[in-house]
């Protein structure tokens, strides 16, 4: 069939507002104890449900009417599920809640104070130890399976903790700490704590060792293994977030992973696992960034020989590998550019999908594959992104597309090869889109994120312009039609790059963006409280470059159409951040509109929301981009 010639961003798509709205979001996966049960928690809208399936049985919703979502900074670690009960955070109270897998209501286990993550079950079953935070105190604690005593803080002291895990014979915990200034992702500490087991009451933690890390090195997720004479981690304390293997008795430590790839991601919210032991402990399956696609692989211990998982070999982006205590059941998540992410196990060497977030109604063939791009910084220093081309099997375009270019959040974070449905309602409607990993992205090794220290809103501003202008170079996209959109941290750049380079971009899209880093600095959350130390310098000492750096005082230059879109209920960057940049906007007559969702936060959960987002921002294209 002959494609229609139709003008780039104008093509019917197969992807709707309405089906964005529809989806629902995967977080963690576990299989219980008896290998069989495998829950999973699903984001539907705002509301977070557990789900379990047992063996052939079809899949059953376990918590609702409670929501199922931990609040601890950024959320994460929500559910544990052992010999046949599960153990879950509660999304208004913050309280951790047991609930049996087959007949029983739930039960609150901790009383209604602060918050509540990472929940794990000790090797018996007896005790349970978590993450609280309580008026600005983080601990870890723990409580009896049963609830039959009050919770006891087991250690305190740092100002963050993350990742406990029990040792097999039940006497041992590590954990992962660390302290203000640092973020998870600069410097961290690994410790093991012992205990003194009491056959009435709550253990204690009689001393602690500290394993590895330093305020100069991250590492991440500890896991013993089965037999209990190892202890594996994450550490990049050679430049790339390498997997070690601690033998306990001698304290040797083998690296298992030397390629200069990145295994480690950032910890921006608690329960992330990269890698796990089998159930024999013969192998560990892990997976590694390679440009942005994270790809399942495995370990032989004995050998150690690292091969791929075949049976995964289809998905561009596996994330939350679990295995089953016994045997060698693996469960994750995973999806591809054209596969909306699924829950697929793997027994017997055989692949089987337990869930879809979507209908999978569109052939992946109607969707765009991201091309890994790099080109150099003025520095030298290569830069990288994910290049999406317009795709249509319906539709072609004369001359060169316009461009889109997405700016992740963070900044410490990164794009990855997974499915991405706002690039690809962008690509199907006739738009390139160049989704972006500027200088301080992870997945690149510690130093490409280390660059942008001191750097924030000028490296990823210059990433932004360049990325652009190597596709406008190339003829691969119209240099007259080139916008910018982002959310967070990438909104800030958006906001930034107007100002900076005003009439490069067409227009800027800002999703709850950082327009004065003054109140940034003094508003947000405890988690991120001292982040623009490292990304712009301590306050007093660097007020100057807070005052250079923050759009708001350079607002005058605004000039280019810009559509800002606000939570109101965002504790992670205050509605001011938008109202003062948008009350600036209207003073200086510069073309913009201005979406305040109510009841929502940092990011959108109500699907009419993000049906009216996609809605608004098409609008806005058309309007500004396409028809100007």
């Amino acid at each position: 069939m002959t494609a229609q010639i139709r003008q780039f961003g104008l093509w019917d798509s197969p992807l709707q507002p309405g089906d964005l709205a529809q989806g629902k979001g995967f977080k963690e996966v576990a299989w219980d104890s008896d290998c069989k049960s495998l829950v999973w928690l699903e984001s539907r809208g705002p509301d977070g449900v557990l789900v379990c399936q047992r063996g052939e049985d079809a899949p059953r919703d376990l918590t609702p009417p409670l929501s199922v979502r931990a609040q601890v900074g950024y959320g994460g670690g929500d559910f544990a599920v052992d010999r046949g009960h599960l153990f879950f955070a509660e999304k208004e109270s913050g309280r951790l809640y047991r609930q049996p897998l087959d007949a029983g209501s739930p039960r609150p286990l901790t009383p209604p104070f602060g918050h509540a993550a990472s929940p794990i079950v000790s090797p018996d079953g007896r005790l349970l130890t978590y993450v609280h935070t309580g008026e600005g105190v983080d601990c870890l604690a723990i409580i009896d399976t049963g609830g039959a005593h009050w919770p006891q803080r087991l250690v305190s002291g740092a100002d963050f903790y993350m990742q406990p895990t029990w040792h097999p014979n039940g006497r041992q915990l590590a954990w992962i700490e660390w302290d203000h200034p640092q973020m998870p992702w600069d410097g961290t500490r690994l410790i093991l704590g012992q205990l003194r087991l009491s056959k009435n009451g709550l253990p204690q933690l009689v001393s602690t060792e500290l394993l590895a890390g330093d305020t100069d090195t991250a590492l991440f997720q500890p896991a013993f293994s089965t037999n209990g004479r190892a202890l594996a981690y994450i550490s990049d304390q050679d430049g790339w977030s390498r997997l070690y293997l601690r033998d306990l008795q001698t304290g040797e430590t083998t690296c298992l992973t030397e390629q200069e790839v990145d295994i480690g991601t950032p910890a921006w919210v608690q329960g992330l696992r990269v890698f796990s032991f089998s159930g024999d402990g013969q192998r560990i399956y892990f997976t590694r960034n390679e440009g942005g696609f994270r790809r399942a692989y495995q370990i032989d211990l004995a050998s150690g020989r690292t091969d791929p998982i075949a049976a995964l070999a289809e998905y561009t982006f596996v994330e939350q590998l679990a295995t089953s205590p016994r045997g060698n059941r693996l469960a994750c998540i995973a999806s591809a550019s054209g596969l909306s992410p699924r829950i697929v196990s793997l027994e017997t060497g055989k692949t089987r999908v337990r869930a879809r977030s979507s209908g999978e109604s569109i052939p992946p063939t109607e969707l765009a594959t991201p091309e890994a791009l790099s080109w150099p910084s003025e520095s030298g220093m290569r830069i990288h992104g994910l290049y999406y081309p317009p795709t249509s099997s319906r539709f072609a375009g004369q001359g060169c597309p316009p461009l889109i270019v997405t700016v992740h959040g963070g900044p410490t974070s990164q794009t990855d090869a997974g499915f991405n449905p706002r690039n690809q309602f962008f690509a199907t409607r006739g738009y390139a889109v160049l989704d972006l990993n500027y200088r301080g992205s992870t997945g690149f090794g510690r130093q490409y994120m280390e660059t942008l220290r001191g750097n924030w809103g000028v490296f990823d501003v210059e990433d932004a312009v360049g990325g652009a202008r190597y596709l406008a170079d190339r003829g691969r996209v119209d240099p007259n039609r080139l916008v910018i959109m982002g959310g967070s941290a990438g909104g800030y750049t958006v906001l930034r790059a107007l100002t900076v380079e005003p009439g490069f971009f067409k227009a800027g899209i800002c999703l709850y963006g950082i327009s004065n880093l003054f109140t940034l600095a003094t508003d947000t959350h405890k988690f991120e409280a001292h982040y623009l130390d490292s990304l712009l310098g301590p306050l007093p000492e660097a007020s100057e470059i807070y005052r250079d750096r923050s759009p708001i005082f350079a607002s005058e230059r605004l000039r280019d159409p810009v559509a800002i879109f606000q939570g109101a209920d965002d504790r992670v960057v205050p509605v001011e951040q938008a109202e003062t940049i948008v009350a600036s906007l209207r003073s200086h007559n510069v073309p913009h509109e201005y979406h305040l969702y109510e009841g929502e936060g940092h990011g959108w959960r109500k699907p009419e929301t993000i049906a009216s987002f996609y809605r608004a921002v098409e609008a806005f294209l058309k309007q500004h981009v396409l028809f100007a």
